[in-house]
């Protein structure tokens, strides 16, 4: 049987605590949000307050802030803000000891069938669920700091957790607008804690031996290899304390240069000092010249082995993993399919060269991994590895649908960077519509995830790490849209910028929602635009516009855009999505030979001399005369009613 949720109480009114109840109510659940004492409880909710007013200010929020709000109340007796809830998630601090002690009172006042929820991101949830009688109704929602900006929630279930339990936990993620993963087995740090803690930790263990400094590993972490943070300035970030703490609870080793400025009280950006000085200094202040030499693989390696290890142990699926990672840790890709792309054989000798010369028990490799690179299973090259590339292999980035009518609807699926492509996403891209039954297809409509943007460019920190070759296919995904035989619909929704107003430009036809923003801002990298990105824009504006957005970097409104010639229409947001099925409605029921024709002629005659281009246009003409479609549509005429077009 279905479990309804409809009302929840949030215990703890710290950052997280009130971040979840914020969330909650912004999805419409009725919320008491609870602490021990009146002045944390109204902290959280003056918090709340805070954030709902900044995102409306922002147009981030669709509901009036005043109604949101209405829908938290405070408590502090524990029995009253339990009392009516079908869900109560608690946002204690990481210690077991207290964790146990608020699932236990919650037992005793909770309604019988509730579920009781911990926000724990590194503890068991049977070890929390232990001092219940209820541990069945018992799970983990591991939100990440802070709830209302992250978009990912690890579902975890105790050994003891009914499977309708996780089942009614995960939909009530997605109802808040989330991203849940499913932790498949009750492990400590669950999924990306397991992953992107070796790749803080071995930063640490490599500094205590001197093999680099900690500019230099930042360095090449972010630079040579497209991470978003340095190991270093993560550890600062979230600090070095609760890394140590995390460790010592399950008895792993801590590096020296961490449990060293522990001691000392240097924790990172909140004491002023870390890794790097931030009260007295410049913080983390790391250059690209800096990280040459950095054994980077020796950090990969551990993250790639922790990957396996959860494969393997049915703890999460790549896929999974990978989601995780990007939305949780933050990552241009997930740790996979990074490990595809290394090599799983290249990781797996490291970690052997890593054993055999320290015999630490963080490079014994994973069973998993050791089993995949003895099958052959070794990576993208190979065909398979933690993915199987034999028919292309999955799409990460690009979700698809074809519809029964013959529309293609294709949606850039990296919401957590606004929809940025990295080489991967203008890969799958290319290879969709490379393989796509074209004769099932009557149209294409690109769109972005979200509510945010369409694209917001080319994603910088992956664009860094790739080869040149790797860059020649993004001019090569761009003409395989423009080329694509079937009419192509770019659905702009937000911004639009960079390599996003690229692919626009190799679409037959462009509409934006009037809040949307254009533009080409890669003279501010240094760069000029791809992808046909100024030649296009040249033909549809003329010079002196092309020159004076390319050259200031310029991002304009819709409005502007359309009124240039850039889009065929800028429409008001309520009529956007109405604007944009009355034009797909014409292109589906239209004669898709005619379509095809109309559009090649009209691509190659642009770039031809009028007499080349009218001949182009007289040919395809002929050509027309004798196909059935032009004989329905006349029929067609002739009987006053709409024609029938053939789908072939």
């Amino acid at each position: 049987m279905d479990i309804e949720i409809d009302s929840l109480a949030v215990l703890g009114a710290g950052s997280m605590g009130h971040g979840i109840a914020e969330v909650a109510a912004m999805a419409g659940y009725d919320v008491v949000l609870r602490d021990v004492e009146d002045d944390l409880v109204q902290d959280g909710y003056d918090q709340i307050e805070w954030s709902l007013d900044k995102l409306a200010e922002k147009g981030q929020l669709d509901a009036d802030p005043e109604d949101v709000l209405g829908r938290v109340s405070t408590a502090v007796e524990l029995e009253a803000a339990v009392a009516d809830a079908d869900l109560v998630i608690e946002a204690a601090p990481e210690d077991l000891d207290l964790k146990q002690s608020v699932f236990a009172e919650v037992d005793e006042a909770a309604p019988d069938d509730a579920i009781i929820a911990t926000n724990t991101s590194s503890l068991r949830i049977g070890d929390i669920a232990a001092a219940t009688d209820r541990p069945e109704r018992c799970c983990g929602m591991h939100f990440f700091n802070p709830p209302v900006k992250m978009d990912l929630v690890e579902v975890v279930g105790g050994e003891a957790t009914a499977d309708d339990v996780v089942d009614a936990a995960y939909e009530f993620v997605e109802s808040l607008d989330k991203t849940p993963i499913r932790v498949r087995k009750d492990v400590p740090q669950f999924v990306v804690n397991n992953v992107l803690t070796p790749y803080m930790g071995e930063a640490g263990f490599m500094l205590d031996e001197g093999a680099d400094d900690v500019r230099a590993v930042d360095a090449a972490m972010v630079f040579r290899r497209g991470y978003p943070m340095g190991p270093f300035e993560l550890n600062d970030f979230g600090g070095l304390d609760v890394f140590a703490h995390t460790r010592e609870q399950w008895d792993d080793p801590v590096p020296e240069s961490i449990s060293s400025r522990v001691e000392a009280g240097d924790v990172g950006r909140k004491a002023g000092a870390g890794f790097y000085e931030y009260e007295d200094g410049p913080g983390a202040d790391y250059e690209p010249t800096q990280g040459d030499g950095v054994d980077t693989l020796r950090i990969e390696a551990r993250m790639i082995n922790e990957a396996a290890r959860l494969v393997g142990q049915d703890v999460a699926t790549p896929e999974d993993i990978d989601v995780g990672m990007r939305l949780g840790g933050g990552l241009p890709e997930g740790t996979c399919r990074t490990a595809d792309k290394l090599g799983l054989d290249v990781a797996l000798d490291k970690l052997r060269e890593l054993h055999d010369a320290t015999g630490a028990e963080r490079y014994e490799p994973a069973d998993y991994l050791v089993e995949r690179v003895e099958s052959g299973h070794t990576g993208e090259a190979a065909g398979r590895g933690f993915y199987d590339y034999r028919d292309g292999g999955p799409y990460h980035y690009v979700s698809h649908e074809l519809t029964d009518d013959g529309v293609l609807s294709v949606v850039f699926d990296r919401e957590e960077r606004l929809n940025a492509f990295s080489t991967d996403m203008f890969d799958e891209v290319q290879r969709l519509l490379e393989t796509v039954d074209q004769d099932d297809v009557a149209c294409v409509v690109f769109e972005g995830a979200g509510d945010r943007a369409f694209s917001a460019g080319a994603d910088i920190t992956g664009f860094t790490t790739a080869d040149p070759t790797d860059l020649m296919h993004v001019d090569e995904s761009i003409e395989t849209v423009y080329e694509f035989p079937r009419p192509t619909v770019a659905k702009i929704d937000g911004f639009c910028l960079g390599a996003g107003l690229e692919l626009t430009l190799a679409c037959d036809i462009r509409i934006a929602a009037e809040g949307s923003t254009l533009g080409s801002p890669e003279v501010d990298l240094g760069l000029i635009p791809g992808g046909g990105g100024t030649q296009r824009l040249v033909r549809l504006v003329g010079e002196p516009r092309a020159k004076e957005l390319v050259f200031r970097g310029m991002h304009i409104s819709a409005e502007q855009a359309a009124d240039w010639g850039i889009l065929n229409r800028a429409v008001p947001d309520e009529e956007f999505e109405a604007a944009v099925d009355e034009v797909v409605s014409d292109l589906v029921d239209g004669p898709r030979t005619a379509l095809e024709v109309a559009k090649q002629v009209i691509n190659e005659g642009q770039n031809a001399s009028l007499e080349t281009a009218l001949s182009l246009e007289s040919q395809g003409f002929g050509l027309l005369t004798t196909t059935d479609d032009m004989l329905e549509g006349v029929a067609a005429f002739n009987d006053d009613r709409e024609p029938e077009f053939s789908d072939d």
